[in-house]
């Protein structure tokens, strides 16, 4: 069963981040957008958990990264950007949508 992790919240403020990371299983996605964008800057302290990872699909929502100023070249590398239809297509792609919040 393929899962797409849903991640909305500041890896600096709440736990959600590292909770879904830990969760995460090889095949399964993870969306950041609104705050939780902010776990894909390069340099940031939870940068090796996010990095580390193999066989997990990494995604941020494009409109979320922009709004905060965030450039593909601030960005970890292998995060792939979508825009709101990709998130639809993620949604619809996979068996089921675990949000974290």
């Amino acid at each position: 069963m393929s899962i797409l992790h849903t991640v909305n919240k500041s890896p600096f403020e709440k736990s959600s981040v590292g909770s879904c990371l830990a969760h995460a299983l090889e095949g399964s996605s993870i969306l950041f957008y609104e705050d939780a964008v902010y776990a894909v800057l390069k340099g940031a302290s939870i940068e090796p958990l996010v990095a580390g990872f193999d066989g997990v699909k990494l995604y941020a929502l494009g409109a979320d990264l922009k709004a905060r100023g965030i450039t593909d070249d601030k960005m970890i590398d292998g995060i792939e950007i979508v825009d709101y239809a990709g998130f639809v297509d993620l949604s619809a792609e996979h068996d089921k949508v675990q949000a974290w919040v």
